[in-house]
């Protein structure tokens, strides 16, 4: 098992050098640039759409806006915004969350484009069903030569929907939080009951389709990021006078890189934290990975820019709101100097100091609910990929591995998992990038017709 960790974690590193950093962010600005800041400037008009005010029950797709962003929402804001972040700070100090911000707001241009293609090039499956995604628009807008690509996305995603990172810290957390301090031994045992219990409650969920899992995330993602945002703000009132200093240090911390512990990159430290920063970032929001493509290009709309613009909002939830609360509860209570680096029990361990008694149990409920979210939606992904590369009539092939994952996740190192994940997803960048990139201006051209439509 030490050698397959070593080899994953080296593959882990081999992907995520400076050309993919440089396909990823380089892409990102000239995507940025290409933009003219536009998506930036109709944020307004982009919640507009979000409310629905835009809707029509007879445009193509399954779930509408709201469905859609919530569904890709309940992937994303998960496990990498509360273990993620702690990840990333153990590591690189309070400086990785500014390079997280950075990738964020170089992924909302991102993803504008990459879902804006997704509704613009729709496919059809084996059974003539109407699907979008990267593998989709990269067959659809760039033409059937190019279905390598196409399937070496859908190969990775078959990897990178696994949920085993949310299982493991799902696991962790509720090992840490309720066994352990109930005197509950915790081992192979306990973590092997999770793993079933979890798989149980995932079959349930995601046998009923997309419909019944946008129905159940719609639900959990609002109600799970008030909880936590309203948990955080306990903790920063309770020392808010920490509040400036760290907000101050995010930002001095992120070019000195005084409290990096990972390895170099071209020799110095800032470009370890630079690259940690992302890693964590493109983990937290997805920006350029391409997964959420797969719930956006599902949306009840016949206005690929529309949904382009809703899909926009998402980094800027998941990563400048969520990622950041969580970050700044972790170090105004100081936790993050002395604390056990292994993820999500660095976070219980901030909330445990500012609201006692009650604190790990309110986290432990945000990440039930983050956690278990993410399960639904992962699922979808993976069936889809599998539906492209076999045909539909197979894709319910992928829940079985799927739900074996979940054992697997439950039951396996922290440090095995974050490094499959990482990796798989590095590899679902590179077809996603590639693809958009070159069909941007074709995004552009549908744009300026779209503002000249229905700006407000």
């Amino acid at each position: 098992m030490a050698e397959i960790d070593s080899f994953i974690a080296e593959f882990a590193s081999l992907v995520w050098g400076i050309p993919l950093v440089i396909l990823l962010i380089g892409g990102g600005i000239y995507l940025l640039v290409l933009s003219r800041f536009i998506p930036f400037r109709y944020l307004g008009h982009s919640i507009g759409v979000l409310k629905g005010k835009y809707n029509n029950p007879d445009d193509p797709g399954d779930i509408n806006h709201f469905q859609a962003l919530t569904t890709a929402l309940s992937s994303t804001v998960g496990m990498g915004n509360i273990a993620g972040v702690a990840v990333a700070i153990a590591v690189g100090g309070p400086g990785a969350i500014f390079w997280m911000w950075v990738s964020a707001i170089v992924g909302m241009s991102t993803k504008f484009f990459t879902n804006t293609l997704a509704v613009m090039y729709r496919g059809r499956d084996t059974e003539g069903k109407i699907q979008g995604g990267v593998m989709y628009y990269i067959v659809e807008g760039l033409g059937k030569k190019w279905k390598p690509l196409a399937a070496f996305f859908a190969i990775a995603g078959l990897v990178g929907a696994l949920p085993v990172f949310n299982v493991n810290q799902l696991t962790q957390a509720i090992n840490y939080i309720l066994l352990e301090p109930n005197n509950i031994a915790t081992g192979f045992t306990s973590s092997l009951i999770i793993g079933i219990v979890l798989t149980i409650i995932t079959t349930i969920v995601i046998i009923g389709g997309l419909d019944r899992i946008s129905k159940t995330v719609s639900r959990l993602v609002p109600a799970m990021v008030i909880l936590y945002f309203i948990s955080v703000l306990i903790i920063l009132f309770a020392n808010y006078t920490e509040v400036p200093k760290y907000i101050s240090l995010i930002f001095t911390d992120a070019f000195a890189a005084n409290n990096y512990k990972g390895d170099p990159l071209l020799g110095g430290v800032l470009g370890g934290l630079i690259l940690l920063g992302i890693r964590r970032g493109a983990f937290s929001n997805e920006a350029g990975i391409g997964t959420a493509t797969m719930a956006h290009g599902a949306s009840k709309t016949s206005e690929p820019i529309r949904e382009g613009l809703v899909a926009m909002l998402g980094p800027a939830i998941d990563t400048l709101v969520v990622c950041s609360l969580t970050a700044m509860a972790i170090l105004v209570t100081g936790v993050w100097k002395t604390a056990d680096v292994n993820g999500v029990s660095l976070t219980a361990a901030a909330f445990n100091h500012s609201i006692p008694y009650i604190g790990n149990y309110l986290l432990l409920l945000c990440i039930l609910a983050f956690s278990v979210s993410s399960l639904f939606s992962y699922s979808y992904y993976g069936t889809k990929c599998l539906s492209f590369l076999i045909g539909a009539k197979y894709k319910a092939y992928y829940n079985y591995a799927y739900i074996v994952s979940i054992i697997v996740g439950a039951t396996t190192s922290l440090s095995f998992i974050l490094n499959l994940i990482d990796g798989f997803f590095a590899l679902m960048a590179i077809p996603t990038m590639i693809s958009t990139l070159i069909l941007a201006p074709r995004v552009m051209e549908a744009a300026k017709v779209y503002f000249k439509k229905y700006s407000d």
